[in-house]
């Protein structure tokens, strides 16, 4: 478990990696928050999917004060045949921040400890999609190096577009570079 304080928050925040023995407590909360921020609806069966199989690749930061949820990134972790020879794609699935604690490097810190577990898995990549609106979420992952790869036109259900975004965690033979997520990435600065 790591913690971290800012001075504008009510004392150390405490970040912990998600168990399943955790589940009761802190799955309807997980659920609660990330319904009003994301705009797809998930079911309960999309969470236990993630939460089962690759708990140990997802964090909650809670209140120190009374261990209340604040934020929670879901992640996974498996190999992508698509790629010749095959990757280890690590996948943000879902990052939520309660709105009153925006701001004070909770999602950064969240993300941080998800590239860090898959890397110590030895993933060679992981991608997400974010809403091309999301202007925030696209800050925080391209401040923490990743690219743009592509732009998913109405994505969501909401109609909305996305980005794919991709972080390389392994170096590009660039002889293998058109099978790779990069193919059509815009390396356009932003």
């Amino acid at each position: 478990m790591e913690t971290t304080g800012r001075a504008d928050l009510p004392g150390e925040l405490k970040y912990v990696q998600y168990e399943h023995s955790l589940e009761a407590q802190y799955l309807p909360a997980i659920r609660a928050l990330i319904s009003k921020d994301l705009s797809e609806p998930y079911s309960i069966y999309v969470y236990r999917y993630f939460l089962y199989q690759w708990g140990h690749l997802c964090y909650m930061a809670l209140d120190p004060v009374d261990s209340s949820l604040i934020g929670v990134i879901i992640c996974k972790l498996e190999p992508h045949a698509s790629h010749s020879p095959p990757t280890l794609r690590g996948y943000i699935a879902m990052l939520a921040v309660s709105s009153p604690y925006r701001g004070h490097g909770v999602a950064t810190a969240l993300v941080k400890m998800a590239i860090d577990a898959m890397a110590r898995r030895n993933a060679d990549e992981i991608v997400l999609e974010t809403e091309e609106t999301n202007v925030p979420a696209m800050r925080l992952y391209e401040r923490l190096g990743f690219l743009r790869s592509k732009k998913l036109h109405r994505y969501y259900l909401n109609g909305n577009s996305a980005y794919r975004l991709v972080l390389l965690l392994r170096p590009i033979d660039p002889d293998a570079a058109a099978d790779l997520s990069l193919d059509d990435i815009d390396l356009a600065p932003r």
